[in-house]
């Protein structure tokens, strides 16, 4: 069975969870973690979790996210102790989508590792076009404490190697399939097995051959074989190693018999 690590039930357009949950298991998918970018939307996240046992949550603002209110460090910390939130994010920097003074941001994401340490639930990282700052405040905010995952990693091996120094394991979502992604499936070859996970990002980013359409937990299927085949690895392996990983890493998420 594999994991989906990262996906956006809430943000499918007209998407029923029971149709997708039930697409995802039969394309052997056992577990979804479902990722909060808001505060907003965050009840939504949390109630799919205490509906289905397969499905997980987590707490956090989306770096890109406008806000008219910053979260404190207390009140991630409150909303991060329901015992079906395994994590706290996603959270990171995006110097692609945001622009001008950033300071704000880097703020917003140290609040977030303090909370996750106290917490003592791991981080969702989102880093786009800001891998050197990502690096630099995890290590000043000793986020290796908690550890978590570099979501959507499109970086080099030597930011992957920086990043599971601080306990972090390396997420590829379909992005890895595509053509032109050189630079990530280079370092995809590299990263140990053992800190692997796989997701989709859903509804974004579907993997080849559904590149270009709404995404769906059940195409982390087509990433994981993408994978392995490019790693020179057996499937199935790769899958139970992927999903022991996810489970290892996030410590608070219970599997369904059945489902592992």
């Amino acid at each position: 069975m594999l994991v989906d690590s990262h996906c956006h039930i809430p943000l499918m357009d007209d998407a029923e969870a029971d149709a997708v949950l039930a697409e995802a298991h039969a394309n052997d998918v056992g577990h979804l973690l479902c990722v909060a970018v808001d505060l907003e939307t965050y009840p939504g996240v949390l109630a799919l979790a205490q509906r289905y046992p397969e499905v997980f949550a987590s707490v956090g603002l989306h770096p890109n996210h406008e806000t008219t209110s910053e979260p404190t460090v207390e009140q991630l910390i409150e909303l991060a102790a329901d015992p079906d939130v395994v994590a706290v994010g996603e959270t990171g920097l995006d110097y692609f989508r945001s622009e001008g003074e950033l300071e704000w941001q880097r703020e917003r994401f140290r609040t977030h590792i303090r909370a996750a340490k106290q917490a003592a639930k791991p981080l969702i990282i989102h880093s786009r076009n800001a891998p050197a700052d990502t690096i630099r405040i995890l290590r000043e905010e000793d986020a290796a404490e908690v550890g978590g995952v570099m979501h959507c990693f499109v970086e080099d091996q030597a930011t992957a190697e920086a990043a599971m120094a601080m306990n972090f394991y390396i997420s590829y979502s379909g992005i890895v399939t595509f053509k032109n992604a050189r630079q990530v499936q280079a370092a995809a070859r590299e990263v140990p097995l053992e800190r692997l996970l796989v997701e989709t990002d859903a509804p974004y980013l579907a993997p080849v051959p559904y590149r270009g359409k709404p995404n769906q937990p059940a195409y982390v299927r087509h990433t994981a074989e993408f994978l392995a085949e490019l790693r020179g690895e057996d499937y199935t392996q790769l899958a139970e190693q992927t999903s022991r990983n996810f489970f290892d890493l996030f410590r608070h998420a219970r599997p369904v018999s059945g489902y592992w």
